[in-house]
């Protein structure tokens, strides 16, 4: 991490967790093959619920993971469990709400269904045990 993410006391401020949250996201997408956020996309993916657990303070210069999976599919809607971890000790527990919206051009933004061929490349992941 770089020292602009700390506060005065050297610690990771807690705004930057979020960030890490949605760059693991986005490799998630990545990975399945998918942007989450293509030129031109009929539907697209804001945040509508967000929220971490703070176990224990990152430090500048500290090295760390950022675990991501996915939680729930629902019809509209797709919830991100992730997980932080420092040497194998868990720094940070969060969740990230996305809903699937229309966002062709002249139409109201609006939930929509996810599309099939978005859907289809993601599964749900197994729970992993709280540390």
């Amino acid at each position: 991490m770089q020292f602009h993410e700390t506060d005065t006391a050297g610690i990771v401020h807690f705004s930057w967790f979020y960030r890490y949250m949605e760059e693991a996201e986005h490799a998630l997408w990545r990975s399945a093959g998918l942007s989450i956020a293509p030129r031109d996309a009929p539907v697209g993916f804001p945040r509508v619920a967000a929220s971490f657990d703070f176990h224990r303070p990152l430090r500048f210069e500290d090295e760390f993971e950022v675990h991501i999976r996915i939680a729930r599919v629902g019809a509209k809607s797709i919830r991100y469990a992730a997980h932080v971890t420092k040497d194998g000790d868990p720094i940070a527990t969060g969740s990230l709400t996305v809903a699937c919206i229309d966002k062709r051009p002249g139409m109201p933004f609006r939930s929509t269904a996810i599309p099939a061929e978005i859907a289809g490349r993601f599964e749900v992941a197994a729970a992993r045990p709280e540390a």
